[in-house]
């Protein structure tokens, strides 16, 4: 018997998890988005991390109206990667995925990742384009995923995913004491068990605006993701790509000038560095003046 037929057959075929803290701005609109699917077999689970807005009464009326949604409120405010497990400690779908309170899901996305996995049993993960809005909710571009051969350069997966249940048991959740790259590690981890399927169509709304968490906690997100990268590194990694990611994580840090990334790229492949030699003191002068204005 397979692990799908042994379930229950009331549970819904997705679990999608919404982590808020004080998200009240947009989160009316936030779970419209995922109520108004066109594929109906899902379940919402709101995590309340402790909000001090008026987040918990959007959430309960959301709750009241609709059997599909499930309101669970933490005493305790515990960061988005530990809230995003106490929701999935809790899915019951065979397929997950997580949505954030200022972001938006179109119409059709559950239906065209589910369709996705459907037709292919192999892969693991599924993940879509997307586009970019600001506080307006105006359209600034358009991120296009990438395949998962190029993520140790950079977070492909991007915003709009959905994944087995298998693959939030084998990894087990979201590493907490990964706050702001918590995705990332996720993805460079789940990417060396399960086959990812990029999907070329437009699907999810993601907000960047001033008050997100990427936003407020720059350059710590940029040293944790150094450290993620380099340990999601084979050993058997070519020195050329080595240097090159190595450099390119340096590069992404305006506010600290990365000389033991510049070193070790040195050291995987000197004929990289030295190629780049304007393009780091262009970057050296951008930190420098980062210093004097801090």
């Amino acid at each position: 018997m397979t692990g799908t037929a042994s379930r229950d057959s009331s549970a819904p075929r997705v679990s999608m998890v919404m982590p808020v803290h004080n998200g009240a701005r947009w989160l009316e609109e936030a779970i419209a988005s995922v109520l108004d699917q066109s594929f109906a077999d899902f379940e919402l689970i709101l995590i309340d991390d402790a909000s001090r807005d008026e987040s918990p009464a959007i959430m309960a009326a959301a709750a009241a109206r609709d059997a599909r949604v499930h309101h669970v409120r933490l005493d305790a405010n515990v960061g988005l990667p530990a809230a995003l497990n106490h929701g999935f400690a809790q899915a019951r779908g065979e397929y997950h995925s997580w949505t954030s309170d200022d972001n938006l899901l179109r119409p059709a996305m559950l239906e065209r990742l589910v369709a996705t996995l459907d037709a292919d049993p192999d892969a693991g993960v599924v993940h879509a384009d997307f586009t970019l809005i600001n506080d307006a909710g105006e359209v600034t571009g358009l991120s296009r995923v990438g395949e998962t051969d190029r993520l140790l350069h950079g977070n492909n997966v991007g915003a709009c995913f959905l994944y087995r249940r298998e693959v939030t048991e084998a990894l087990g959740g979201y590493d907490t004491t990964l706050f702001g790259v918590e995705d990332y590690d996720f993805w460079l981890r789940a990417a060396q068990r399960f086959r990812f399927v990029a999907l070329h169509e437009d699907l999810y709304l993601y907000r960047k605006h001033d008050g997100s968490l990427s936003y407020q906690r720059t350059d710590e997100i940029y040293a944790l993701t150094a450290q993620i990268v380099e340990r999601a590194m084979p050993d058997t990694l070519p020195g050329p790509r080595r240097s090159e990611i190595l450099l390119g994580l340096a590069l992404k840090s305006q506010m600290r000038w990365r000389l033991d990334l510049v070193r070790r790229a040195f050291v995987a492949y000197p004929k990289h560095v030295v190629a780049h030699l304007p393009q780091l003191a262009r970057w050296a002068l951008v930190v420098a003046r980062n210093r004097l204005t801090a």
